[in-house]
């Protein structure tokens, strides 16, 4: 703290003597190159406190860890510098129309974008610190806000509203290494206050009501658009969120399914179903392969099944990775897959998946289904929760108990629950179509389906907002 104290203090005296020695008299014009007046500016330094205090301490804590987590505050400590720049240029800048805006902010949404895309891809083991830092970025956007009409809440509530987004992710990492690491602790508590109170508070104090632009400044123009050159021709649109069948969004009903809802209704019966199964044999599994480590061949899979299995993504696996997780990727029009060799210290990671069904027979750590389309897992028991990501059409059936499941950034998506994981903790983070089916009282009753709400209705009530879910017909 002290040497932190020392660092400010220096930083502080630097720029009161670089002001001395330049004369300032009452401050230079936008038509003498500005130099003189973006430096003094309260808001310019302000804003340089704000990070000396507030980033450094999260760029501190992002040292002590290293690797993917020091990357992404790399590019946090980038954002935030852009974002000074653009607020030295506002003073100095006419308000632009729309598309000079967006020529504008081009620079922080450059950086926006290269935030992002370190959370694309198979997911590592820090997704948590990735994602929490990418959405995090959107609360700069404040400065885009022009005025009530923009399309957009006013700064201060938008910064609220962005660290909400990254708070999904901020939470999962405290509770995971709570009692592991202390340094990714305080790297995720250094970001949430990085942003509530140190921006809210800096917004609120100098910009409440958006940017001031300058009334004599310069004017920003779109940049010219470049001559189009021909391109391939656009991917098919994903499948339609209707989850798998036309009949997802009844309740289940004595009529004949279809799809992978018959799929999951045959398995749910009690049925010798299995017997057709693809089983995970010894011979399968990565410790016992002496032929080579850790791949499970396609032409062993194609010898197994006739079912297409090849994916433009990559070839298809199946393997116990170290002993400790399993690999389900690219499995595309299988929905005999099974894992029945499993123990409680495993995890399961499901990726790339299209229009096939996993059973997972015991019980494991947790399951991850990450970036699938309409696809299904069937799994008995977890330890820690079983989580769904960047879905389209999903079906999970928990037949044990499941502490927690979470659904983020997923369209469309049935969660069967067990009588045993009818107390589990569902949390849900921008998606949408997320219905979650019960058991009926008695061992032939209906399945009760209930919609998950995904609009609410914000209230200002007693100097604070209640907010409520907005009612789903039948439910």
């Amino acid at each position: 703290m002290e040497e932190k104290l020392i660092q400010r203090l220096e930083s502080a005296v630097a720029r009161l003597e670089a002001l001395s020695t330049r004369g300032f008299r009452g401050g230079g014009s936008p038509e003498s190159g500005g130099g003189d007046a973006a430096p003094v500016d309260p808001s310019i330094l302000a804003f340089d406190d704000l990070t000396g205090q507030y980033l450094a301490r999260v760029s501190a804590a992002a040292e002590k860890i290293g690797g993917q987590v020091s990357d992404v505050t790399e590019i946090l400590q980038e954002a935030f510098a852009v974002l000074r720049d653009l607020l030295v240029k506002v003073k100095q800048t006419q308000k632009p129309d729309l598309a000079g805006l967006a020529e504008f902010l081009k620079p922080l949404n450059e950086v926006i974008t290269k935030a992002n895309a370190l959370t694309e891809g198979r997911r590592s083991d820090f997704f948590n610190h990735l994602k929490a830092a990418a959405d995090s970025l959107s609360a700069l956007a404040w400065i885009a806000y022009t005025g009530k009409d923009c399309g957009m809440s006013m700064p201060i509530a938008h910064v609220e509203e962005s660290w909400q987004m990254a708070e999904f992710y901020n939470n999962k990492i405290l509770v995971q290494y709570k009692s592991k690491d202390p340094n990714h602790v305080e790297w995720a508590k250094a970001l949430k206050e990085l942003y509530l109170p140190g921006l809210r508070d800096y917004v609120k104090s100098y910009y409440p009501l958006g940017p001031i632009w300058s009334a004599t400044g310069k004017a920003v123009t779109a940049a010219p658009a470049k001559a189009r050159t021909p391109k391939a021709p656009a991917p098919p649109p994903p499948p339609p969120a209707s989850l798998f069948t036309s009949e997802s969004s009844q309740a289940s009903s004595s009529g004949p399914k279809q799809g992978m809802s018959a799929v999951f209704q045959e398995i749910n019966s009690g049925k010798p179903v299995t017997s057709g199964l693809r089983k995970v044999t010894d011979d399968m599994k990565t410790k016992n392969r002496t032929d080579r480590a850790g791949v499970v061949g396609t032409s062993e899979k194609e010898a197994r099944t006739s079912s297409p299995s090849f994916s433009k993504a990559g070839p298809p696996k199946l393997e116990l990775q170290m002993g400790r997780k399993w690999v389900v990727e690219n499995q595309i029009g299988r929905k005999n897959l099974v894992i029945d060799d499993c123990d409680a210290k495993q995890s399961v990671y499901i990726f790339g998946c299209k229009d096939s069904v996993l059973q997972v027979q015991g019980k494991v750590n947790n399951i991850t289904v990450d970036k699938c389309t309409k696809m299904g897992v069937v799994f008995t028991d977890v330890v820690a929760a079983c989580e769904i990501v960047n879905c389209n059409g999903v079906e999970v059936q928990c037949q044990g108990s499941a502490p927690t499941i979470s659904v983020d950034n997923t369209a469309g998506c049935q969660i069967y629950l067990s009588k045993d994981s009818l107390r589990a903790s569902i949390t849900t983070a921008k998606s949408s179509e997320i219905n979650v089916l019960v058991p009926g009282s008695g061992p032939d009753g209906d399945w009760g389906e209930h919609a998950l709400p995904q609009q609410f209705i914000h209230v200002f009530k007693d100097g604070r907002f209640e907010t409520t879910p907005v009612s789903h017909s039948g439910g």
